[in-house]
């Protein structure tokens, strides 16, 4: 029986609007009145996540930046696993003979390296791919891009991040051009000790190995006594591959999700904007839990 519920985000929990639907919402909310966990699990940062979901009554377990963080109900951390900043330095070494702007994400802010006018920018430049996408208003765009920009620290150079002392959960990078995007990600994977992801097909996203989502939810659901066949996950995207390869219980690809992950996946449901996540959540309690 299932027991846990594991949700992404971006493409999976959220619609186009990057907000819970109302119908969503109530359906996890009535899996948590069954008894059953439920545990977000996302590439975004504690502070990103946290602006999202304001004023959204959720009570739920965090796993954060791909899995180098994990927080409990009390959103109290119960695990970190940043990446030393040797391992930063010799990643960022190898970046910097391409035209790419890299992100280092923390737990609150992301440090990027520059000037203020060139952070802008690429911000911009982000924010317009991300919404000829989506297709969402030019206000939506300005919001998002204010926020972008409050969590947005700007250093001179990789020894002013050094020096900061931060723990840095992720790296990501952002490019339109996808052939570069695909050798960065070849050179990249013959380096130990990373592991390299994406969220969609214009970015890049390396955090240390043992900071995925698939192994990090197993240990943390193992750590609370649950086992791996009581729980049923769901996602998108490339990163969320190692928790959808994974021998959980149900293994739930989106239908907007790419080809190798619905391949990975046990089980296809709806998109996203059709809510899928509410629609398999009730045929579950229907079928697990009648009377709920």
């Amino acid at each position: 029986m299932i027991k846990v519920i594991a949700s992404d985000l971006d493409g999976t929990l959220f619609g186009s609007d990057s907000k819970i639907a109302p119908e969503t919402l109530a359906a996890v909310k009535r899996a948590c009145k069954a008894g059953i966990r439920f545990i977000i699990t996302t590439g975004r940062n504690y502070r990103g996540v946290m602006k999202e979901l304001e004023g959204v009554d959720l009570t739920c377990d965090y796993i954060l930046s791909s899995g180098a963080e994990v927080r409990n109900s009390r959103q109290e951390i119960v695990s970190q696993v940043p990446i030393s900043m040797e391992l930063c330095g010799e990643v960022y070494d190898i970046l910097q003979k391409y035209p790419v702007s890299v992100i280092f994400g923390t737990d609150e802010y992301d440090y990027q390296i520059g000037t203020y006018e060139e952070i802008e920018k690429q911000t911009v430049s982000r924010l317009n791919s991300y919404f000829s996408q989506l297709s969402i208003s030019e206000l939506q765009k300005a919001q998002m891009f204010d926020q972008r920009m409050d969590t947005t620290k700007v250093v001179k150079d990789f020894q002013e991040l050094k020096d900061a002392g931060v723990p840095v959960y992720k790296l990501f990078l952002f490019s339109d051009d996808r052939e570069m995007l695909a050798q960065i990600d070849k050179e990249l994977a013959e380096h130990n000790g990373i592991a390299v992801s994406s969220s969609f097909p214009t970015n890049l996203e390396i955090t240390d190995i043992r900071a995925q989502k698939g192994p990090v939810l197993k240990a943390y659901i193992e750590s609370l006594g649950y086992r791996t066949e009581e729980v049923m996950a769901f996602g998108d995207s490339r990163n969320d591959e190692s928790m959808l390869s994974m021998d959980f219980g149900a293994t739930i690809a989106m239908e907007n999700a790419d080809s190798a992950l619905k391949k990975a996946a046990k089980y296809i449901t709806k998109s996203n904007v059709e809510l899928g996540v509410a629609y398999t959540i009730e045929e579950l309690l229907k079928r697990s839990y009648p009377g709920i």
